[in-house]
């Protein structure tokens, strides 16, 4: 019957049966279940530079600088950025190979099999709801901040939970995800656009800081680079790195040791580049644009990054630098209020993209779970004008809007960290299976040096996983069991392979 339905076929009825390529593709054709191919090159590296730049780069550097790496967090956004490159080429072989919504989710189930492709789309829905409620939450309080400055106030009971111990709602999080949800259901070219202006003044400011911080420098900053450990620390009980826990060993900061923790902390500042391949089902010309829109965005943010925490860690001594806003206050410190402004305006400003795009992947993932029958069906229907998932849009958007008021973001960054770190691991094991069992495939963009690479990949991602607290691994086994009871409960069942199977 052909290789395709011999492959999709494979274990049918069991938990590792595995969807085929061809059939992927062929579920892409159906009149209500199709999205509109719209997104150029140009799109997908400006979606991917939109939600990559944002909380990490305003807000992770000074806190990581200040508690764990000193001015050699530098270095840590080198190590992250480079465990990123190691799984973008992973993600740049399946987005090209298998153009379908879903990324992880889609890649797993071609490759890996139906229960893991599940788990991995569970694993992703939870990551970007939170990471969009992280984000929401961080843009709230820029805002406010800006209200302040011009003699304006919102009510306490509207300013979110960190704004006070009783009953608190934060409105403006709320509305933020509720107006970019409608930005979505009107359509991904409205959404490309929006995203195109806005990232655009983001990446200005960002230039502004790295140029005009560059001559506010002091050499004597940067001494000691690595700074000594410290040695046994507070917080040396379940919320200490689980690699720490393991060895049997108290947990410290600064040293070598240091430089590896801040990476997996930083390592938020990159989330984001994966969600680009979500997109893979509404691009023109996925084999050529999706390996440049994720490699190419990944690339400029990097180097973006490091450029940031040099000048900043630069600018003011790391044991002195702001723990909110650090960006800001580091100009403020060396006498230069009018760019702290700036930077909480390109910080406002900026981290809308980052939550629109968040939605974009999330929604898609889910999109694709629900066309596969692992959630219900009705969850897939596309709107006929506009050729958005407009149901599972509006839904995420709903529940994400209610998170995002009722949540403080202190715990949850680290979640999301080992959920996207976990993502990473299964595409790269998912290409040097597809490479075994599908070497017939035309790969527009090849892994180079597989197995070797997604092996280190997977090694790499597994490291800074490990330097992620017991307790950030204990949330995440919670929420992993309950997909596991979802999946038995309903999906297994009410799956589509069943009814070809």
């Amino acid at each position: 019957m052909g290789k395709d339905m011999e492959a999709g076929r494979r274990g049918s009825g069991g938990l590792f049966r595995t969807k085929s390529v061809e059939q992927s593709i062929r579920d892409t054709e159906e009149p209500e279940h199709r999205l509109t191919r719209s997104l150029s090159a140009f799109d997908l590296t400006v979606f991917g530079v939109g939600v990559i730049i944002g909380t990490g780069i305003f807000v992770l550097t000074g806190s990581v600088a200040k508690d764990t790496a000193g001015p050699a967090v530098a270095i840590s956004f080198a190590i992250s950025g480079a465990v990123c490159a190691l799984a973008a080429l992973c993600y740049a072989e399946f987005a090209s190979t298998v153009p379908v919504a879903g990324s992880a989710y889609t890649f797993s189930y071609a490759s890996l099999g139906e229960f893991p492709a599940w788990i991995i789309g569970w694993d992703l829905v939870l990551e970007l709801a939170l990471a969009t409620a992280v984000v929401a939450v961080g843009w709230s309080g820029y805002v406010r901040s800006l209200m302040d400055t011009a003699g304006l106030e919102l009510p306490t009971v509207l300013q979110g939970p960190s704004a006070t111990d009783g009953f608190s709602f934060d409105l403006l999080a709320a509305l933020l995800v509720l107006v970019l949800t409608v930005v979505l259901l009107l359509g991904m070219k409205l959404s490309a656009r929006v995203t195109a202006v806005v990232v655009a003044i983001k990446v200005t400011v960002v230039l502004v800081v790295i140029v005009a911080g560059a001559f506010l420098v002091k050499a004597d900053n940067y001494s000691p680079f690595v700074p000594e450990s410290k040695g046994n620390v507070s917080g040396s009980g379940f919320d200490a790195p689980l690699i720490q826990l393991l060895a049997g060993y108290e947990p410290t900061t600064f040293g070598v040791q240091g430089i590896f923790t801040a990476a997996s902390v930083v390592f938020f500042a990159f989330i984001g580049f994966d969600v680009v391949a979500t997109a893979a089902e509404e691009t023109k010309d996925p084999p050529r644009d999706m390996p440049r829109g994720i490699l190419g965005s990944l690339l400029i943010c990097t180097v973006l990054y490091i450029a940031v925490a040099l000048v900043v860690t630069g600018m003011q001594n790391y044991t002195q630098l702001s723990v909110d806003a650090p960006l800001a206050d580091a100009f403020k410190s060396t006498g230069h209020p009018v760019f702290a402004g700036l930077i909480s305006f390109g910080a406002a400003v900026g981290l809308t993209t980052v939550c629109l795009i968040l939605l974009l992947g999330q929604s898609r993932v889910f999109f694709a779970m629900s066309r596969d029958g692992l959630l219900p069906r009705l969850f897939s229907r596309v709107h006929p004008r506009f050729g958005t998932p407009y149901r599972s849009t509006v839904l995420l958007g709903g529940l994400v809007a209610v998170v995002a008021g009722f949540t403080s973001i202190e715990e949850l960054a680290s979640l999301v960290n080992i959920g996207t770190l976990f993502a990473f691991s299964v595409v790269a094991l998912g290409v040097v299976i597809l490479r075994r069992t599908r070497p017939d495939l035309p790969r527009a963009f090849r892994t180079p040096w597989v197995p070797v690479l997604p092996v280190v990949s997977v090694a790499a991602s597994v490291w800074l996983m490990l330097n992620l607290s017991g307790e950030t691994w204990l949330r995440f086994g919670v929420w992993m069991v309950v997909g596991v009871v979802v999946y038995f409960a309903y999906g297994r069942s009410r799956s589509r392979m069943n009814a070809r199977g």
